[in-house]
């Protein structure tokens, strides 16, 4: 008997139940309520098995085995991962049947209707305009927006600062490499909830109440109240923008074209140089010729009682913001430092000797020799912390920050009393930002591979 054979025979067995299911639903409707529970999932999921099992075999019979070599077919691979993939489906079946029932015997309905109804609450911090009237949906991508803005500030500074303290571990100074040794050591052992406490309870509340805070370089402030600073007011910020596009733009080309120059001539060209150089004549063209003019609007002290003080006007950064930014950075660099430190170990000291005796500078040796190596090695654990940083931002509801557990897993959930809608729009969202920033650092660690000419 053939593969084939076997595969119509289960076809025709999913086809037979499924019809029967169509056409007497409620064949099962004698059954106890306690049973069909249990049952519903399994029976809903019987076709879905016998069509998979026939795809199997017809899969097997395209290469014209027989039932005497099963012991040697692809059969014997994929049955293993079939079986685990059924018993998932029915697991997850079993538990959203069950979670549909209890629902509709709660009186419970199941939808995402009340995304359009009024949020009826406040956020103190927000990137875009908000307030209490507007709908749920437009609070999740406020606080959606507040979650992101955590995670790409911690991932620029925690990015930073662990390539410093990367490589500062190994340097050939005591001081410096024993510093960056105890950093490693001190933050990274500190939970990282702690930190976040001891930033925002401890350090910033520490800070001066605005009348009493001193400026910072004449125009900016650090309160207890967040940190202000002047708001930029731009007149053809078109024109500046599209001169900054044109300047990197222009690197891009010069990097390359440097690249080449090295490859076929050996000649370095200057690039970080002339990167500022254009970063800055480009720029200041726009501002001369091309019509761009900025101003700024300066916090000002305005008084709201007898007793309470604000700064009125500028960009005013919460104290929340400034304490999870901080905490998150600090905590995750450590990590990073250690990637970028192991990344360095793992290029072998006869590539560094090879190119100092070439007659290349220590800091040449190590951005044309041992980083664009080492970067193999570095980002795929660095990309990890890059992903546990922005779900550890969720911590940032022990502050009160306005991220999207806060305001949509903490307020809107109570509100609305739609745990299972809210819930899964919540892990879903984690889910997508984490698989993009995977996806982005996998494309990154690709676009870096050393090919072989």
């Amino acid at each position: 008997m053939k593969f084939r054979i076997l595969s119509y025979l289960f076809f025709f067995i999913g086809c037979l139940d499924l019809l029967v299911k169509i056409l007497y639903g409620n064949i099962f409707s004698d059954f106890t309520e306690d049973y069909y529970e249990i049952a519903n999932p399994i029976l809903v999921f019987t076709p879905v098995l016998f069509f998979s099992i026939g795809g199997v075999f017809l899969k097997e019979s395209k290469v014209n085995m027989s039932i005497e070599n099963f012991g040697t077919s692809r059969l014997k691979y994929y049955s293993p991962q079939f079986i685990c993939l059924a018993v998932v489906v029915l697991i997850f079946l079993f538990f959203t049947f069950n979670a549909q029932i209890n629902m509709e015997n709660r009186g419970i309905d199941f939808g995402f209707s009340f995304l359009n109804q009024e949020a009826s609450f406040d956020m103190q911090f927000s990137l875009m305009d908000y307030d209490g009237q507007d709908p749920y949906w437009w609070a999740y991508v406020v606080a959606l927006l507040n979650t992101l803005l955590v995670a790409v500030l911690g991932i620029i500074f925690c990015t930073i600062i662990g390539v410093i303290i990367g490589i500062a571990r190994l340097s050939p100074n005591f001081l410096i490499r024993n510093s960056a040794a105890w950093y490693v050591e001190f933050f990274r052992n500190i939970p990282l909830l702690l930190q976040i406490f001891f930033w925002y309870y401890a350090a910033l509340r520490a800070l001066p109440l605005p009348q009493d805070a001193t400026p910072l370089f004449g125009v900016t402030y650090l309160t207890i109240k967040g940190y202000y600073m002047p708001a930029f007011i731009w007149n053809n910020l078109n024109i500046f923008i599209y001169s900054l596009m044109a300047a990197l733009i222009a690197i891009i080309f010069i990097r390359y074209y440097a690249i080449r120059l090295r490859d076929t001539e050996g000649k370095q060209l200057p690039v970080f140089y002339i990167s500022i150089i254009l970063l800055i004549f480009l720029p200041l063209l726009a501002f001369l010729f091309g019509g761009v003019s900025l101003n700024f609007e300066l916090p000002v002290l305005k008084q709201l009682s007898a007793t309470s003080f604000i700064y009125d006007g500028g960009i005013a950064v919460p104290p929340e913001l400034i304490a999870l930014t901080l905490a998150l950075s600090l905590y995750t660099a450590t990590f990073v430092a250690e990637c970028v430190r192991a990344g360095i170990q793992g290029i072998s000291k006869g590539q560094k000797e090879a190119a100092a005796s070439l007659g290349l500078s220590p800091n040449q040796v190590l951005k044309l020799v041992i980083m664009p190596q080492a970067l193999r090695i570095i980002i795929p654990p660095t990309t990890n912390q890059y992903l546990n940083l922005t779900k550890n931002s969720s911590l940032a509801a022990a502050i009160a920050y306005p991220d999207l557990v806060l305001v949509f897993a903490g307020t809107a959930l109570m509100q609305t009393g739609r745990a299972i809608e809210i819930v899964s729009i919540t892990m879903l969202t984690y889910l997508s930002i984490s698989l993009a920033i995977a996806a982005l650092m996998n494309w990154y660690n690709k676009m870096i591979e050393i090919k072989e000419k």
